[in-house]
């Protein structure tokens, strides 16, 4: 046994070292067969109403019909923009159905990055809430988009979401509204698990969003490596609380999970509010609940939480982030549930490593890596390092992407000898559990998200008053990473506009999780020899301001 395999002695029991993943399965696959084998079971719990796995069937067959006559083919692209809701899930195996590719966009995205992805992935097709259309509308005549079509929800609040109106249609038609007259009969298209399911888009290791090309075989793959961790599931029983956003491939990745096991899909469309999902997980029995350690906390700090009823909880995988060992006993004794933090990555599908449920876990530590997945510590020549020596974390397995879209070079830097280079510094300890000590560079991990600087700087240049800019990671006064701006103003700017209109104009042209809650102005922005935002020298400054 090498020294980078030790994880094994402390294998968890109940889970195989490998496991067998079909040789050609793709995730439409994953829908029709719950539905032979549940069709009656709730697919999703929205708002006190359910759909069951035959009707989102139904749906997803509607959906697949209609864009195949609006003309779209396999190997297009169809681009959604939801909150957490049936219809995302539904367009999403409608998209698939029929051999075309999905990519999400966040729900916190503005104007200036939705057009960025829109145009980057090619998208033909927008769905969206209507509640976009003000982001939308004004930039979507600047994309390649064909057709756009926005939902509302109310079909959703209903016991058939294509039920007869009864009535006409007065303005301009929802996507329901089309899929009402449209049959479900999708075409016969002959799909691969080499075939591209997601353009999955992130940073990446570094810079810009870059859509990772992800195919329906290795998103299945990691739901089998996944699946095998969470042993004692029961197929067709579970509840799983679908909190974080389904556009985020955390989330996406367990929605998958719950459509090939039948499970219930319990949505929340404000997990910021704790008395919803706590609602919810009363409500629906939520037995599954994947998170990250903000929203954990969040239900450990709700006043009187200890009066309500959450055992019904089994699991939870908190990943996006570290999970601090008082979040996780916190947690645990208020709801009897095994907590266990894990690591992932788009680039991966995203599961990597976890902890295990049973058996030896380490508080601290991201575990050990998934069935068929390989994890190693190296030097910046890929040479393993010993136990106990802070290298970078790399990975391999099926569940890896084929290469970022439309980015040859960067993909060639990030996948070298069959081996995915995460960008993460880490370590291995001596009972093969590894540990992450610092992320890529600068990034930033603001409340689960990764935030890249050149990003935000990016879109602050679009502020006519800012001449430079370097932003990078802080830690605020309650002690988490938050996002800080240093602003160099143009001559003719400065005296007029201030660190709080740059922090309001941040917040109503980027999305939630980007824009700076902190604006500092100097007057000139450090920079390296080759003229780049010199980042630790800022990183110098914030430390020297707490000496």
């Amino acid at each position: 046994m090498s020294d980078q395999k030790i994880y094994y002695k402390h294998w968890p029991a109940n889970v195989p070292k490998e496991v067998e993943i079909p040789e050609d399965i793709t995730l439409v696959d994953f829908l029709e067969n719950s539905v032979k084998k549940y069709p009656d079971n709730i697919v999703t719990y929205f708002m006190g109403f359910e759909l069951t796995y035959t009707q989102m069937l139904d749906i997803v067959y509607r959906t697949a019909t209609k864009l195949t006559e609006l003309g779209i083919k396999k190997g297009d692209v169809v681009a959604l923009q939801y909150t957490n809701n049936p219809a995302f899930i539904a367009y999403y195996f409608g998209i698939l159905k029929i051999g075309a590719i999905v990519t999400s966009l966040s729900p916190l995205f503005k104007s200036l990055e939705v057009k960025r992805q829109l145009n980057d992935s090619e998208a033909k097709i927008y769905l969206g809430w209507e509640g976009f259309s003000g982001i939308v509308n004004p930039i979507i005549n600047e994309t390649g988009v064909q057709h756009k079509f926005y939902t509302n929800l109310a079909p959703y609040l209903s016991p058939d979401p294509m039920a007869p109106l009864g009535y006409e249609i007065s303005g301009e038609p929802t996507f329901e509204d089309l899929l009402r007259e449209t049959k479900p009969n999708p075409p016969d298209v002959k799909i691969s698990s080499e075939d591209i399911a997601m353009l999955q888009y992130t940073g990446g290791t570094t810079g810009f969003p870059k859509g990772a090309i992800l195919t329906h075989g290795s998103v299945s793959a990691n739901v089998f490596q996944a699946e095998a961790w969470f042993s004692e599931k029961e197929p067709g029983k579970e509840v799983l609380l679908a909190a974080l956003p389904f556009y985020h491939i955390y989330m996406c990745f367990m929605m998958n999970i719950a459509i090939h096991n039948g499970f219930k899909l319990a949505c929340v469309f404000n997990p910021r509010e704790p008395q919803e999902v706590i609602e919810i997980i009363e409500a629906t029995k939520v037995t599954l609940f994947p998170g990250v350690a903000a929203i954990y906390n969040n239900l450990n700090n709700y006043k009187g939480i200890e009066k309500y009823d959450l055992s019904s909880i089994k699991y939870c995988l908190s990943s996006a982030g570290a999970l601090p060992e008082e979040i996780l006993k916190r947690f645990e004794s208020l709801t009897g549930s095994k907590l266990r933090e894990a690591y992932g990555l788009t680039e991966m599908s995203p599961a990597v490593t976890a902890n295990p449920f049973d058996g030896k876990f380490k508080i601290g530590t991201i575990g050990m890596p998934f069935p068929n997945t390989e994890v190693k510590i190296v030097n910046s020549d890929g040479k393993t390092l010993p136990i106990g020596e802070v290298g970078e974390l790399i990975c391999k397995g099926p569940q890896m992407m084929k290469g970022y879209w439309k980015r040859e070079e960067e993909t060639k830097n990030t996948i070298k000898d069959g081996w995915l280079w995460t960008g993460d510094l880490g370590l291995m300890d001596e009972d093969g559990y590894f540990q992450l000590k610092a992320r890529a560079k600068n990034l930033i991990k603001y409340k689960g998200h990764s935030v890249y600087p050149p990003e935000v700087e990016n879109l602050l240049y679009n502020y006519e008053a800012i001449e430079e800019c370097g932003v990078i990671g802080i830690i605020d006064a309650e002690g988490n990473e938050n996002i800080k701006a240093y602003i160099a103003l143009k001559p003719e700017f400065k005296g007029k506009v201030t660190e709080q209109d740059i922090i309001d104009w941040s917040k109503k042209n980027m999305g939630y999780e980007k824009y700076p809650r902190f604006v500092e102005l100097i007057n000139e922005i450090p920079k390296t020899a080759v003229g780049k935002v010199y980042h630790l020298e800022l990183k110098q400054k914030e430390k020297q301001k707490k000496q």
